[in-house]
């Protein structure tokens, strides 16, 4: 279909994502992923798990582009979007193996982010995982000079908008009942952080 939404981020950073997600996600069931955006993502890597049920989530003005992806994929193991803005929406009912969101903590507000963490750590299973993709800084500092200008290039878009630290990241994370257990480096600069749910 010609008027589906496109990414090219998506295509680039799809397999790399996978390697990551398949191993991890082997005994999981149940996901959801927050902003589902394109639903790209969401029909590369549902056919990759079959074992998965994917819920796919969005704000409602992106629900149109998704379901065009999803209508195309004829995927039975991915679901209808459901409306998640987190800091208005209800969350879906817990019990969900794991969360996954890519690019999604650097356009957010810090409010935002803060409550993603919040429902996350409330919708988990213990021992679940949430798998966050993008880029991140230590300490205060960029790992790289492009990601600077990535976060100058979005704080001009929208002050609310940047990279976010891994220390603030933890913190929230820790309040939430959830723990770092992997941080994996991946292609351009970003990362795949990896929080468990305690037990």
């Amino acid at each position: 279909m010609a008027d589906k939404p496109f990414s090219e981020s998506c295509v680039e950073n799809r397999a790399p994502i996978l390697e990551v997600l398949r191993p991890r996600l082997d005994g999981c069931r149940r996901l959801l992923e927050i902003g589902s955006g394109t639903g790209q993502h969401a029909v590369y890597f549902a056919p990759e798990l079959p074992q998965l049920s994917w819920q796919t989530s969005d704000r409602r003005e992106n629900h149109p582009g998704i379901m065009a992806w999803l209508d195309d994929s004829g995927l039975a193991n991915v679901q209808a979007p459901i409306c998640l803005d987190v800091l208005t929406d209800p969350w879906p009912p817990g019990g969900f193996d794991a969360v996954f969101s890519a690019n999604t903590a650097h356009i957010m507000s810090t409010e935002a982010v803060e409550a993603m963490f919040r429902g996350v750590g409330n919708i988990l299973q213990p021992g679940g995982q949430f798998l966050l993709y993008g880029p991140f800084n230590y300490d205060g500092r960029y790992t790289s000079a492009s990601n600077a200008r990535f976060d100058a290039w979005l704080k001009e878009r929208d002050s609310v908008m940047g990279i976010r630290d891994l220390s603030w990241l933890t913190g929230l994370a820790l309040a939430a009942g959830m723990a770092l257990v992997e941080d994996i480096e991946m292609p351009v600069n970003n990362r795949t952080l990896v929080w468990q749910r305690k037990t």
